[in-house]
């Protein structure tokens, strides 16, 4: 049977089963389009979008359960902070005291992290949070993805890249434009987060290289090679809409996508990585940037942060959490430097909500609000950026935000990614200043 011919053959067929690699949790996405038949791209670091920067990237890390700020940038300073805290409260001197911040530090876990500060590649944005939060992890987690307290929409992700990326609204007839074409976002897990999904553009989402390939063969035998429909349909069949081109366009994405990404996560990296699931993502996003990945975000998680019991303080379940997170992120800028991509990698770290200011009878701390945020790279502005939210003035035992998260997601959207914060937050927030100026 003719693939091309077949009309039993439906795009809603293919996309329940052409398109599932063996990671059942991917998705594939038109990101090549026409370019690939042969139409020139932007050169590297240009994009024929007047002012969006195609060679910054975004890398965002989740940390999920609920991270405890209180514990991770300590206000040493504060005997609020001992007497709410007297079993796992991290020791003064233990605690890594930040330069030009007064009366507040590290875990001693994070020297990974301080060692970046220092060097002017860090920000910590002290209490973040929003208005009424909310203390499910799924709500709050979902409040993040689509930056809406209503928990209720695309993701901010998902709506910049309809926005701003693949040229989307960009063309004629609202079609396409080959020329902006880039890669979709890059989730590293088996599934894709809700910040990542969007109308039109899907994020692709993979454990590791070797469940991310193409299947399309196990579907029709003429899709084991969409190369070869190239040449079946010729050129001129891209600028259609019908049901052959789209399965044909979509096939060819699909097999271009695993085909790189997988060529791309199996070199070695520059540097070595800590053992931890984070450091093996870390890992694979540094190797997809040196081998040029056309990709502007990626996402990668760490989870285990709901310390209900046992949480520990300079030791134990979450201090452990700490030193991974440290350890990855410095070995991950190191192997950027090595490849002189630094200057284009700026990393956000954020988690659902922070937890209580006082312990509790299980020597955990349950869920909170407010909490840091941290971001890296040489394009920030560095040091702490805010005041520690006040121990003694609190809402219901729980800290008072002082920066609405939707300030900072503004901040980078415009500051790094060059796009228009007000359209794809549906709101309009202050840009917090986050990023040098040039």
């Amino acid at each position: 049977m003719d693939l091309w011919n077949a009309t039993a053959f439906t795009r809603r067929q293919f996309l329940h089963r052409g398109l599932t690699l063996a990671s059942a949790a991917a998705t594939v996405p038109w990101f090549l389009n026409n370019s690939v038949l042969g139409m020139s791209a932007p050169a590297p670091g240009m994009s024929s979008i007047p002012g969006v920067p195609e060679d910054h990237i975004l890398v965002v890390i989740q940390l999920s359960g609920g991270n405890d700020g209180l514990n991770t940038v300590v206000p040493f300073g504060m005997d609020a902070y001992y007497k709410a805290r007297p079993g796992i409260a991290i020791p003064a001197d233990r605690v890594l005291k930040l330069d030009k911040a007064d009366g507040v530090g590290l875990h001693p876990n994070l020297a990974g992290i301080k060692d970046l500060f220092d060097d002017g590649r860090c920000a910590i944005i002290q209490g973040v949070g929003y208005p009424n939060p909310n203390r499910s992890h799924f709500k709050s987690m979902d409040i993040w993805h689509t930056a809406d307290t209503s928990a209720t929409g695309e993701g901010w992700l998902g709506r910049y890249f309809d926005a701003e990326c693949c040229g989307y609204g960009k063309g004629e007839g609202g079609r396409p434009d080959a020329q902006t074409n880039s890669m979709p976002a890059i989730a590293l897990g088996r599934n894709a987060p809700l910040a990542m999904e969007g109308q039109r553009v899907k994020p692709i989402a993979f454990e590791t290289e070797d469940l991310f390939r193409w299947v399309g063969q196990d579907v029709h035998p003429a899709l084991g090679d969409p190369y070869l429909a190239i040449q079946r349909r010729g050129a001129d069949a891209a600028a259609g809409e019908d049901n052959a081109t789209f399965l044909m366009r979509t096939a060819l994405d699909a097999q271009v996508s695993s085909d790189l990404i997988r060529k791309a996560v199996r070199t070695r990296p520059l540097v070595q990585y800590p053992g931890s699931e984070l450091g093996r993502q870390l890992s694979m996003v540094a190797s997809m940037i040196r081998a040029g990945l056309p990709t502007r975000v990626y996402y990668v998680q760490l989870g285990g942060f709901d310390t209900h019991a046992g949480q520990g303080g300079a030791q134990g379940r979450h201090a452990g959490l700490l030193n991974q997170l440290a350890q990855a992120v410095k070995a991950f800028y190191a192997d950027l430097r090595v490849q002189e991509n630094d200057g284009r990698v700026l990393t956000m770290s954020f988690s659902e909500f922070g937890r209580r200011v006082a312990q509790n009878a299980s020597q955990g701390t349950d869920h909170g609000t407010a909490a840091p945020m941290f971001l890296f790279g040489p394009m920030v502005r560095p040091g702490v950026i805010g005041e520690h939210p006040s121990l003694t003035d609190l809402d219901d035992g729980d800290l008072k935000y002082r920066i609405d998260f939707r300030t900072v997601y503004a901040g980078i959207l415009e500051g790094w990614l060059k796009a228009d914060s007000k359209k794809i937050l549906e709101g309009t927030f202050k840009p917090l200043p986050v990023i040098r100026k040039a």
